[in-house]
């Protein structure tokens, strides 16, 4: 579950990169899961646009002390003591850790993420994503754990860097 809301934010920073309509954020949110009806709001998806560099920072940690030291900041910054709500018996019981079940939509992405990468490094003692090795791409990923840490998004983005890099050692110096 922890892994579901970092994807959902992944995916939500590459759109709010850009200029995002309220069409654009709702499908993401529709994709990960998040069910409809909700209200958003260009205002919403500004706001989201205007916090989304503070997730990114977390995505771009170096290492994973340095993921956990702004995971806290973020928790810190914008966080509630944690709370179980099912929205009114219309959803499973979850956590939250945003003011209010209908508070700011910005709000809620921040510490929803927050909260599921503090329980991705509690889980895996690693950090929770990157921002991908390969050129030209850097987009966000969840790392969803297993194996070794993840470079990469894709496998198209691992392999196009794998061959960029063999090329790159076969040309005459």
């Amino acid at each position: 579950m922890p892994f579901d809301a970092i994807a959902r934010a992944a995916d939500l920073l590459v759109v709010l990169d850009g200029s995002p309509t309220v069409g654009d954020v709702t499908a993401v949110l529709v994709e990960h899961g998040e069910r409809e009806p909700f209200e958003l709001t260009a205002d919403d998806v500004e706001a989201m646009r205007m916090v989304a560099p503070q997730l990114r920072e977390v995505f771009a940690a170096p290492s994973t002390p340095a993921a956990v030291e702004r995971i806290n900041a973020l928790l810190a910054r914008h966080a509630t003591p944690p709370r179980l709500t099912s929205h009114g018996g219309r959803h499973p019981w979850h956590l939250h850790a945003d003011r209010d079940d209908d508070g700011p939509m910005a709000e809620w992405l921040l510490t929803s993420t927050g909260l599921a990468m503090a329980f991705v490094v509690a889980q895996w003692q690693r950090r929770p994503g990157g921002i991908c090795a390969a050129d030209r791409c850097g987009r966000p990923f969840a790392d969803t754990g297993g194996g070794s840490p993840r470079r990469f998004c894709s496998p198209r983005c691992a392999t196009r860097a794998r061959v960029a890099a063999h090329r790159r050692s076969r040309r005459p110096r």
